[in-house]
């Protein structure tokens, strides 16, 4: 077993008392609706066994074959009544773009959204009530957002539309930090687009800004043993876009400049330097057009 899969292993274990990742998966088709130029899903997955995920799976209309698929993470902003609708609405916070389930599937790819815990129509707790349930049974409930993601790509992959060798995982604020810790954790992801969330923990904590994040993202005893450069290190040296706001209090810009500096040292160790990029945009929390710009030609020319 290699170094990288040492630490993936140890990772893995800080997560809390975790369900069985070789269990069944089971998927329910609720609804399949026309949106013009792709088909919408509507599912019901059962991922962990302890309750069902929704989730949405996009797919361009008319495609045939094994497509590149994406793992899409909804972002977090405190509005646990969104969760998986924000990849399909058209007005929603953070981005005045359009949508990823249209904007994936117009590139040809195949794309699932899941509901994590205590979104939408897993909502009805408080987070404050779900992490503290959780942390009395031994689990972390980011930790069960994990395994809850990586389930979603063993659902994926067992799909007869979907390509298992190109895999790339997506998205804006708790779904960019989804993204990285599935690529860190899943070496079957080959690209990652991370979108202001990509945050160096000692430099959150020097910025006092601990409480920016939600309490899910706070896995114990985390520190002891990795850095948000010492998890991102074990992307490499497979793709990765990481596009931050110079002025997002969620990731101090000294601790963007500490990653930038990490992954290029460790992006050059493994022989692929042209595999990591970063984006400061000068912006807060949000997807600027350049960012977009930038992440459609980056899924374009490497996916």
């Amino acid at each position: 077993m290699n170094q990288k899969q040492i630490s993936r292993d140890k990772l893995y274990a800080l997560l809390g008392d975790l369900p069985d990742r070789n269990r069944p998966i089971a998927a329910e088709t609720l609804d399949v609706k026309d949106c013009g130029t792709f088909l919408l899903e509507d599912l019901l997955l059962d991922l962990n066994g302890i309750e069902p995920v929704p989730a949405y799976v996009a797919k361009p209309k008319n495609a045939s074959g094994k497509l590149p698929c994406v793992i899409y993470n909804h972002y977090h902003g405190g509005l646990f009544d969104i969760g998986r609708k924000e990849f399909v609405l058209e007005q929603r916070a953070f981005s005045a773009h359009a949508p990823y389930a249209k904007a994936l599937t117009d590139l040809g790819y195949i794309a699932i959204c899941i509901e994590v815990w205590n979104f939408g129509d897993r909502a009805g707790r408080t987070e404050s009530e779900l992490f503290k349930q959780m942390l009395w049974k031994g689990q972390v409930l980011w930790g069960m957002m994990v395994y809850d993601y990586l389930r979603s790509v063993d659902y994926m992959i067992s799909r007869s539309d979907v390509d298992p060798d190109r895999l790339a995982t997506m998205g804006l604020s708790l779904g960019s930090t989804a993204a990285w810790w599935l690529a860190a954790l899943d070496e079957r992801i080959k690209l990652t687009v991370d979108i202001c969330c990509a945050t160096e923990f000692d430099a959150l904590l020097r910025a006092r800004g601990l409480d920016g994040h939600g309490i899910y993202y706070y896995v114990p005893s985390l520190l002891k043993h990795f850095s948000a450069s010492d998890i991102m290190g074990l992307i490499a040296p497979r793709k990765r876009l990481s596009l931050n706001g110079r002025y997002d209090a969620l990731t101090p810009i000294e601790g963007l400049h500490q990653i930038d500096a990490n992954m290029k040292a460790e992006y050059a160790r493994c022989g692929a330097p042209e595999n990591w990029r970063m984006v400061i945009d000068n912006c807060g929390h949000m997807e600027t057009a350049h960012m977009r710009r930038e992440i459609i030609e980056y899924l374009t020319n490497n996916l």
